[in-house]
């Protein structure tokens, strides 16, 4: 049974991706944060702003099977796109705690790129055509090679000089989103400064959020 928070079709706003075309599937649940405020204090990671709670997002719900949940998300391609390969990003919450094999094979049958955003705690399952890591706080990555890492600045435990030499194809900082980009509380400035004085890194922006799409 895999339980999905929302389903749904839009473009990639962050990272080496961004602007692609995409199938977005957010699974309910993280192992890093219940979700609930009143637990917010004492989780792993404090700053999400994402709801994962549930299953009553748009083209959420609860699927028996990998075949049922595919069909679900290739229903949300157009199906009028015949040379755009269809991509679908798993996210979360944390997708690796319900993303398998089966679920990964059977979007590969229906044509899609697999895409994945995790925390990097736990172990990827075989067949991910594209490995995003984002790590959280002082949380132990088990996945320390992949095609891109993302990483949310500034975090206190979690300092860019910790990944530095991990086995990534892209390197990104992203300002964390606590106020809005024109407010004087936002990081990105010092996100700008960290990236000129260390290019290993790039700049990520959250472009669905400054534009407005969805």
């Amino acid at each position: 049974m895999y339980h999905v928070k929302e389903a749904f079709y839009s473009l990639q706003g962050e990272g080496a991706r961004a602007g692609r075309a995409s199938v977005f599937c957010r699974f309910s649940g993280c192992n890093l944060w219940s979700g609930r405020e009143q637990d917010r204090a004492g989780a792993a990671c404090r700053f999400c702003d994402t709801d994962f709670i549930g299953t009553d997002g748009q083209h959420g719900g609860r699927f028996a099977s990998a075949e049922a949940l595919a069909d679900h998300l290739v229903a949300l391609w157009p199906m009028d796109s015949t040379r755009a390969k269809p991509y679908v990003v798993f996210t979360g919450g944390e997708p690796l705690l319900q993303l398998d094999e089966a679920l990964i094979e059977a979007a590969h049958a229906r044509g899609f790129e697999v895409a994945v955003e995790t925390n990097g705690t736990l172990p990827v399952p075989a067949g991910i055509d594209w490995l995003c890591v984002s790590p959280k706080a002082a949380t132990s990555l088990v996945l320390t090679h992949g095609d891109e890492l993302k990483l949310v600045y500034p975090q206190a435990e979690a300092p860019p000089e910790r990944f530095i030499d991990l086995d990534f194809g892209h390197f990104f900082l992203q300002p964390m989103d606590t106020a809005p980009l024109a407010a004087g509380g936002h990081h990105l400035d010092a996100t700008v400064a960290y990236c000129l004085a260390h290019p290993q890194w790039r700049l990520s922006l959250q472009t669905h959020k400054i534009t407005g799409i969805d």
